[in-house]
């Protein structure tokens, strides 16, 4: 008797077994029900002790992985096997990532990504020239970008979040949830960007779009202020702001963001556990696995710029 997979060759004979035993109603020979398969009884119950401390094993990982995805719900198979690597290691056992996606497969949790977008920009009058082409980001406090998003609610429809970030490190360091597109809120979030950064001889870029909020004077006064730089992707791109727009995803995609809250302080209390847990504990794959928090504040040195392409090179 031939059958194709080995798993299920030794839960066939077992089967076969009990049914035997069953029927027959006393001893059954387990060499003959096995070498109907074409191996001997040795082999068969050596498959099933390897196939019981493969089961037990990947308990383990499963219930390492519900650990981790309580705080990160929606982290990624290459993020988890890095974070449940040394907890493994602590129990003598090791899982490559092949094995750790079949084992998340199994139990259907792989992450499907969502895509969702609403229009946050209106277009202001001032204009800023883009300063981000053929840079070479090699520091924090180099180039902040920043963006806007919306948040869904069950009472009020909408509250907005505003968002800063470094870009060499990906640390947020500025954020605010408002109920309105103003130019305050998004210099809320500047204001508290703002107690990270101590003006140096270094030059700061601030990049953005066009967006009302960004252009004006109010916030324009403030940047210069600080003697920041203000730099500005063409209007209608979104390529020219697309590491802001990834850390949108990230945040609505793996912290749920995306859902729909009852009312603001919900929200308020979501979005700082999400910017808690994404800057000091979310391994980042372009920062060699660190965190955010942990390039930003020097605690590595490890990591390869960013090299902007020229504009003729964008696309």
């Amino acid at each position: 008797m031939w059958c194709r997979s080995e798993k299920k060759r030794t839960a066939i004979i077992q089967r076969l077994f009990h049914k035997v035993r069953e029927q027959a109603g006393g001893p059954v020979n387990m060499d003959q029900i096995c070498a109907q398969f074409g191996i001997s009884r040795q082999a068969h119950y050596q498959k099933r002790s390897r196939e019981a401390v493969r089961q037990a094993a990947d308990e383990i990982v499963l219930e390492l992985v519900r650990q981790v995805r309580y705080k990160h719900p929606r982290m990624g198979g290459r993020k988890l096997l890095f974070k449940i690597q040394p907890m493994l290691a602590a129990e003598g056992l090791q899982i490559g990532r092949d094995r750790l996606f079949e084992v998340l497969r199994s139990q259907d949790l792989l992450v499907e990504r969502t895509r969702t977008h609403r229009r946050t920009t209106i277009p202001g009058w001032w204009r800023a020239p883009n300063l981000l082409p053929g840079m070479t980001i090699s520091r924090p406090n180099q180039v902040w970008v920043c963006d806007i998003t919306y948040l869904e609610l069950e009472i009020g429809r909408f509250a907005y979040l505003f968002l800063l970030m470094d870009l060499f490190s990906r640390f947020i360091i500025g954020s605010h949830v408002a109920n309105s597109l103003t130019a305050d809120s998004a210099l809320a979030s500047l204001q508290m960007a703002l107690q990270h950064y101590t003006v140096t001889t270094q030059p700061l870029i601030h990049h953005s779009d066009h967006g009302v909020q960004y252009t004006s004077h109010l916030y324009m006064n403030t940047l210069l202020r600080h003697q920041i730089q203000p730099s500005m992707g063409a209007v209608g791109n979104c390529y020219d702001n697309i590491f802001a727009e990834r850390l949108i995803g990230i945040l609505k995609d793996e912290y749920y963001l995306a859902e729909r809250f009852v009312d603001r302080p919900q929200v308020d209390l979501a979005v700082h556990q999400a910017v808690h847990l994404y800057n000091t504990d979310r391994p980042h794959l372009a920062l060699n696995l660190a965190t955010p928090s942990e390039v930003y504040f020097g605690c590595r040195q490890d990591i390869l710029p960013i090299v902007i392409p020229a504009e003729d090179n964008l696309f």
